[in-house]
């Protein structure tokens, strides 16, 4: 589960890392269970290469300041997404909270 303090710590850091990946990071949205990130990658991104570096540097990173609670399930999934719909997409991250309100903190 993604406490306010791990959500606090990977809102710092997803964007940080996917940057150093040569990756733009267009929104982001958490809650207790899950993480959605939009990006803006490159044709010649390797793909299993940046979650790799979101995932793993995340947890090590974590680790190394003590943050408790990060556990990254196994997998993830990845979609692209058209010009026309990443308006819809990026309002549907940001909202995390309001389409998952029986999983949010305090929901």
């Amino acid at each position: 589960m993604l406490t306010p303090s791990v959500c606090e710590f990977l809102g710092r850091f997803l964007p940080a890392e996917a940057q150093r990946h040569g990756c733009e990071t267009i929104a982001l949205g958490m809650v207790p269970d899950h993480v959605h990130i939009v990006v803006r990658i490159t044709p010649r991104i390797d793909l299993p290469r940046l979650v790799q570096g979101l995932k793993g540097a995340s947890s090590r990173l974590g680790a190394m300041q003590t943050v408790t609670g990060l556990r990254w399930a196994k997998g993830y999934e990845a979609k692209t997404v058209s010009p026309a719909a990443l308006s819809k997409v990026v309002d549907y991250v940001k909202h995390q909270p309001e389409h998952h309100a029986s999983r949010v903190f305090g929901g």
